[in-house]
């Protein structure tokens, strides 16, 4: 977790003989809670370059630690005390006049008198999520940002979700801080006045997360990182109940998540229209479902709830062969009119092949160039392949394989193309 971005993985290291089992448990605890240890080191020193060096200093530690003596019942509490332990000392290491020091000494004794949460969710990674969306950062700085210090991703890693530079990456992060430090930006969720402002790029990142942990730029699945921003999505709900744009996101993400068990098996992609949906989690699609329902009384669309509400209608159908296409391109007529991407226009493009059949579902396609985006390449090769043109079909897969990074992904191409 330090500076340099890529701590949050385990070092093996010199010490104890290596337990794969431990090393996996030890990476799984410190990933899930990096944004609870930088949070409340922010919270408590108001400096985010010294919060994320000490929490990763604190990773070192645990790692040597928890190796020989196994991870302990709290790690988040014990990463937590560590890394202020760290934050202390630097402190008084690089501040000798006086005054610096009586000053590492109030913060101590702040530290000491402060409860440190203990296993309990509290809601500093919440505040780190507005603080990193804050208005006078730039928004591809806010998502950089977000994704490194909430969601404790790489910069290689922030690189690929991005489709950006890891340098480029490294120099957006390294320009917040400073902004951060310069300008002194609080660290505290913003007052009712000023969450307009906010709540939209709080939404946009939280779905990165989210979308980052449903499909992984290099990992077939990140479910701690898609239960996270599920997490996170509820307690913005919480904060703003009445934003039917970010009950709208929590639905679109639980109606997602449900089907996450028979999503991605045995490592390999699972098509919608193959999926075991006796393995679909029935508690999340019910409460995705009364959300969407809630939001459809209110009548106020938006992009979000569309897409919510698009989920909505496939995980209602018993089977694929029962989808309701009508109303799944109803939706994205909607969704076009009021948020038009060529993205989009490649997924209603799909629901009307499913509709009008592949040979309609095609000739939109093709009025979508995003030769360098893989679902276009895919729903391509899948039409082609639809249609009998073989050649065609084994052209566009082959392109969609070279352009995804994902593992379970690309299996899933590698079994069409042997299909063909």
């Amino acid at each position: 977790m330090s500076s340099s971005g890529s701590d949050s993985e385990v070092d093996p290291g010199n010490g104890p003989e290596v337990d794969p089992v431990l090393d996996a448990a030890i990476a799984e605890a410190v990933r899930a809670e990096h944004a609870r240890v930088v949070g409340s080191l922010v919270r408590r020193f108001g400096d985010v370059g010294l919060a994320e060096d000490a929490a990763g200093e604190a990773v070192v530690t645990a790692v040597e630690t928890w190796r020989r003596d196994g991870v302990p019942p709290n790690p988040g509490g014990w990463l937590t005390t560590t890394a202020v332990r760290r934050a202390l000392d630097r402190l008084r290491r690089e501040q000798s006049r006086p005054q610096r020091e009586r000053e590492a000494d109030r913060m101590d004794e702040a530290s000491r008198s402060d409860a440190l949460p203990l296993g309990v969710v509290d809601d500093d990674r919440l505040r780190l999520l507005f603080m990193c969306c804050h208005p006078a950062l730039a928004p591809d700085v806010r998502v950089a940002l977000t994704l490194r210090l909430v969601a404790g991703l790489t910069m290689p890693e922030i690189g690929r979700a991005l489709l950006t530079p890891e340098r480029t990456v490294a120099q957006r992060i390294t320009r917040a801080k400073r902004k951060i430090a310069a300008t002194n930006l609080p660290f505290t969720i913003p007052a009712a006045a000023d969450l307009p402002a906010r709540v939209a790029g709080v939404r946009t990142v939280v779905y990165l997360v989210f979308n980052e942990g449903h499909l992984g730029s290099t990992d077939p699945v990140r479910d701690d990182l898609a239960a996270e921003a599920v997490r996170l999505g509820r307690m913005l709900v919480a904060l703003v109940p009445d934003d039917p744009e970010s009950q709208g996101l929590l639905a679109l993400m639980l109606l997602t998540q449900a089907r996450r068990p028979a999503r991605v098996v045995e490592g390999s992609i699972v098509l919608l229209a193959d999926q075991d949906r006796s393995r679909w989690d029935r508690e999340l699609v019910e409460e995705g479902h009364a959300i969407v329902r809630r939001l459809l009384a209110r009548n106020q669309p938006g992009p979000l709830q569309i897409q919510a509400a698009i989920n909505a209608v496939h995980t209602s159908a018993a089977t694929a062969a029962a989808t309701d296409w009508r109303q799944v391109v109803a939706l994205y007529d909607q969704l076009l009119a009021i948020a038009p991407s060529p993205v989009v226009a490649t997924n209603r493009a799909v629901a009307l092949a499913e509709l009008a059949g592949p040979e309609t579902g095609l000739l939109e396609l093709d009025l979508q160039p995003l030769a360098d985006y893989h679902p276009w390449r895919l729903a391509r090769g899948h039409l082609l392949a639809l249609l009998g043109r073989s050649e065609e079909a084994e052209t566009e897969l082959r392109a969609a394989l070279a352009l995804t990074s994902n593992p379970a992904e690309q299996s899933e191409i590698l079994r069409r193309l042997a299909a063909l």
